[in-house]
């Protein structure tokens, strides 16, 4: 009996060795998480006198911290667009969130309803995405499966390359900015961390995409949270709601890294963190974007950016270093062994994030569109 126990034992061992050895060997699982209308200065980790993030904190102090790190486009679907692609928005052609209102759409005797050629004009917008090598499609040449979820303006999220997704989109869009794939965070965080399960019970590298609507409007935190901020001194209730909106966003990512804790993938899950665009919340809500979303100024383009990846890259504040949004698809592409296209315009860091040594990256480049698409 004492024999056959031993017996046991071992061969229990050895499965868990060699599920050890496959995973190290597996390319990390990578997650976007993609806040929206957030201030570059609204964290706990940045200093923020108010705004407590404890959970983004905790990412912050594991991972390589760019406090100047930027977006080249103050909008959020040109910016989302960039995130995809690697591209600048005059590569990729996705310049704004809309098409430029028709004639029959402005004036007094404008009507309500969205005619059937501003339907159409939406749908020639979409295609765009088509025309692109996204990173979904990419990592799937590794043996990825991915999945969208939140913000996502180009229809269905198979036209992203995603595998799975909330977003209906065209034909049967709900939306223009994501239908189902809003309720993600705000509604709870299952369709994700279900996403997950499956993966890891396949044996397969997985990328998510969460871009929840947070802290965008409409600001209609938890009660609890808009209490607090009140209780700190928060005059304004603009304000307050607004500030428990990033501690709501806070709040969704705990609940997302703690599952990764769960299945035992952490040190085995490249995160990525950063906002789409700026967000100036004022005392007031109708100047609450000013010199922020669409805007050149650092209120619009300067996001912090996160990278974490347990044992490879090492964290630390690179507050003195410049870094851009077209660089996170090539470096993901690197970190998951994927040859990236050749005409990509960002930097490859994954070299100076495992090294320490300091980023290539010297000026930034951006562009200001109008919120329409004109051509």
């Amino acid at each position: 009996m004492g024999t056959l126990i031993k017996w046991r034992t071992l061969t229990w061992i050895a499965i868990i060795l060699c599920a050890q050895f496959a995973r190290a060997g597996q390319p990390p699982n990578i997650i976007m998480i993609i806040s929206d209308d957030h201030a570059w200065t609204d964290y706990g980790f940045m200093g923020h006198r108010y705004i407590e993030t404890p959970n983004l904190d905790h990412l912050a102090r594991r991972s390589a911290l760019f406090q100047r790190g930027y977006v080249p486009t103050a909008l959020c679907r040109p910016s989302l667009a960039t995130l995809l692609t690697g591209k600048y928005a005059h590569q990729h052609r996705i310049t704004g969130n809309d098409p430029a209102l028709l004639p029959s759409m402005t004036g007094p005797d404008a009507s309500r309803e969205e005619p059937d050629a501003y339907r159409q004009l939406r749908g020639q917008l979409i295609s765009l995405v088509d025309q692109q090598e996204t990173l979904p499609e990419l990592l799937a040449t590794r043996g990825y499966v991915s999945f969208q979820s939140g913000k996502w303006w180009e229809g269905s999220f198979q036209r992203g390359g995603f595998t799975e997704g909330m977003t209906r989109g065209f034909p049967e869009p709900g939306g223009r900015h994501g239908d189902d794939g809003l309720k993600i965070g705000r509604d709870g965080m299952q369709p994700i961390t279900e996403f997950i399960d499956r993966a890891v019970a396949a044996e397969k590298p997985f990328f998510v995409w969460y871009a929840p609507l947070l802290p965008h409007t409409p600001h209609n935190p938890p009660q609890r949270l808009f209490d607090k901020y009140k209780a700190k001194g928060v005059e304004s209730d603009h304000v307050a709601r607004y500030y428990a909106m990033v501690e709501w966003l806070d709040e969704t990512c705990g609940e997302l890294l703690q599952h990764l804790d769960r299945k035992q993938i952490s040190d085995n899950t490249l995160i990525v963190y950063i906002a789409d665009n700026g967000w100036i919340q004022r005392k007031y809500s109708a100047d609450s974007a000013l010199r922020s979303k669409q805007s050149p100024h650092e209120g619009g383009v300067r996001q912090p950016i996160l990278f974490s990846l347990p044992g490879k890259i090492r964290p630390g504040n690179r507050d003195d270093q410049l870094c851009s949004s077209v660089d996170i698809v090539p470096t993901l592409l690197d970190a998951a062994g994927v040859a990236p296209p050749k005409d990509l315009p960002g930097y490859d860091l994954m070299p100076c994030l495992t090294s320490g040594d300091p980023t290539r990256r010297n000026k930034i480049f951006g562009e200001s569109f109008s919120h329409d698409i004109v051509d």
